[in-house]
């Protein structure tokens, strides 16, 4: 695709809103397009394959802070890749750290669940207790 698209268009088939994409002009993560005398934003046809960029970044769970240094690193030749691998574990490692957590979470919920007769008076449910502090 070499042609230019309006917002709208763009917006669609990256599969963003038209928000998003005003969203990441402002944030600098897309170029300022040219506008035509209408008004309207002529967007270069590159830009569809940065928002894919972006949309997939965070689908991975990258901060807009992280995308922005991953677009900067994308641009440079040679060195770039080193702290892009160093970015992408980053990530995972945070990513890894979160799932543990949760894991704790899910463990400890279920152990309240599973203590819980789900019936009875409120002073005695082990779950309200846990929360509350209370000896159970």
């Amino acid at each position: 695709m070499a042609r230019s698209l309006t917002i709208s268009p763009l917006a669609r088939q990256a599969g963003v809103g038209i928000d998003t994409v005003r969203y990441y002009e402002r944030l600098g993560l897309l170029p300022e397009p040219p506008r035509r005398a209408s008004g309207y934003r002529v967007y270069p046809a590159d830009t569809l394959q940065r928002l894919q960029f972006i949309r997939r970044a965070k689908n991975l769970g990258f901060s807009l802070e992280e995308i922005r240094e991953l677009l900067e690193l994308s641009r440079q030749s040679g060195s770039g890749v080193s702290a892009v691998k160093a970015t992408a574990a980053a990530k995972l490692k945070d990513v890894e750290e979160r799932i543990a957590e949760l894991e704790r979470m899910r463990d400890g919920l279920r152990q309240l669940v599973d203590a819980c007769p789900g019936h009875g008076a409120a002073q005695d449910c082990p779950i309200l207790n846990a929360l509350s502090g209370e000896p159970q």
